[in-house]
């Protein structure tokens, strides 16, 4: 017990010298490569706490080494005027306890030990925490191998791709796949989850968990997690309360930024596949609210990165890009510049329509320098909730329009198909302009969805991250 005791003592000293040198760095990208370098400080000194039965000690560490320079750059937004290093210090017990209770939501937070372990925290609105701990060393697959094998599993394929039947490695089908998860993640807390439906879960992942289709995790009967509880994702604790904060703060515009693109032609790569539901899914939503759509060739990046300056509500049904950009980032300068894609540092860029002043593609970099004021943004697109898996969370498009000011981003973390798409993303807008809050009417579309399209691959890719009021 000494010996865990100094261990400690030293890794606390050690984290704390880094996070000074760390504010050194001004730089976001460079802040997050510094931060994975140092994070195994932040899982030996979880260790060391949970070995000594201090649990709670833990999970102030697990939130202190994750999203840092996210929160950084969520607190300049709320407190503009304030010191920035001060308001950003990481959460103790009593503040997380708060935020949980500010949210009126059950938040369940996980910490990937070296892949043998994984920590559970859950906090109630009523503040008791509970904490697992799951041994995975009993596990034939390692953890990060198991999601990626699930998530193959469901045969997942993008909007305007064809199923072309591959045969499936792995688990035999995805219901096994996803019971298997299941009983990993969701059993060893499920008696401390609430028991209403409409009361909200939000998960704090961590490392490959980010990938986890949480809605779709199915328990022994057959049950799927989303039939049971309201769910939302986030990056982290505070990111979670300071997006409550930006949305507090919020006086969105009234106008709605509605678009949609069947076909696009670029001149140069990526080359992408007809969608035959975008349009008509962005038509049938402004109508729900008496507006109307851009849709087509008139839905140029020009166009549309000006109006979403000034809308209160942004829904992009279209194609979302990740994969097939990563051949760009190997490219030279001068051959980045041919594409008009010098700036491809985020993962992750929107399709749109190109013109004479653009090459159509809204990169996840051009993002961050918007300043939004849309209070929700909807990207019905394939791969949108995905990017680079860091100690900061998710880089990509998600984080991309955090930083631009957007407190709440439903994307997706597959390529999703068309037509079950279009359905879901319709009945997402009737519901939530029917009073229901965000995070309410993604479970409602997900259950309508599913009732004429029963394979999660066509309801199950999508996630609220952030704020759900």
């Amino acid at each position: 017990m000494g010996r865990l005791k100094e261990a400690e003592k030293n890794l606390y000293q050690s984290i704390k010298i880094n996070e000074s040198l760390r504010q050194g760095i001004s730089e976001d990208r460079l802040k997050i490569s510094f931060y994975d370098q140092q994070y195994s400080a932040y899982i030996l000194l979880q260790q060391a706490l949970t070995l000594q039965n201090k649990t709670t000690e833990a999970l102030e560490i697990s939130e202190r080494g994750r999203s840092r320079a996210f929160v950084e750059l969520l607190s300049s937004q709320v407190w503009k005027n304030s010191n920035q290093k001060a308001l950003s210090t990481p959460p103790k017990i009593s503040e997380l306890k708060q935020i949980a209770s500010q949210q009126k939501a059950t938040l369940v937070e996980y910490s990937v030990i070296n892949n043998q372990l994984i920590y559970v925290w859950v906090i109630p609105p009523s503040g008791e925490i509970t904490f697992k701990q799951i041994n995975l060393t009993s596990l034939d697959t390692p953890i990060a191998e198991l999601v990626k094998i699930t998530r193959d599993s469901i045969g997942v394929r993008g909007r305007g791709e064809t199923d072309n039947n591959t045969e499936t490695k792995g688990c035999k089908n995805n219901q096994k796949c996803l019971q298997q998860l299941h009983s990993i993640l969701i059993e060893p807390i499920a008696s401390s989850l609430p028991k209403d439906p409409n009361e909200k879960v939000i998960f704090i992942p961590h490392e490959q968990l980010f990938l986890v289709p949480f809605a779709a995790l199915q328990d022994q009967e057959g049950n799927y997690l989303i039939e049971k509880h309201t769910i939302v994702t986030a990056p982290s604790i505070q990111v979670l309360d300071l997006t409550q904060k930006i949305r507090q703060q919020q006086q969105p515009p009234s106008d709605m930024l509605i678009v949609g693109i069947d076909k696009i032609s670029y001149s140069n790569p990526p080359a992408v596949p007809r969608l035959d539901n975008a349009e008509k899914e962005a038509l049938t939503i402004a109508k729900l609210y008496n507006t109307q759509a851009i849709i087509g060739e008139k839905a140029t990046e020009t166009l549309i990165k000006e109006k979403m300056s000034d809308a209160g509500v942004i829904h992009l049904a279209t194609h979302g890009l990740l994969e097939e950009l990563k051949p760009l980032q190997n490219l030279t300068p001068e051959e980045l510049k041919r594409f008009d894609l010098l700036e491809y540092k985020i993962p992750g860029a929107i399709a749109l329509t190109p013109s004479e002043s653009d090459n159509g593609l809204l990169t996840a970099n051009e993002i961050l320098k918007l300043k939004l004021k849309a209070q929700l943004v909807v990207l019905s697109a394939c791969n949108t909730g995905k990017g680079d898996i860091t100690g900061d969370g998710v880089v990509g498009l998600s984080r991309s329009l955090m930083e631009a000011g957007v407190p709440s981003v439903l994307v997706s973390l597959w390529y999703v198909p068309d037509a079950p798409t279009s359905d879901l993303m319709i009945e997402f807008h009737r519901q939530w302009k029917q009073g229901k809050n965000k995070a309410q009417a993604l479970r409602e579309a997900m259950l309508e969805t599913m009732k004429n399209h029963p394979d999660p691959k066509n309801w199950a890719a999508f996630t609220l991250i952030g704020e759900s009021e």
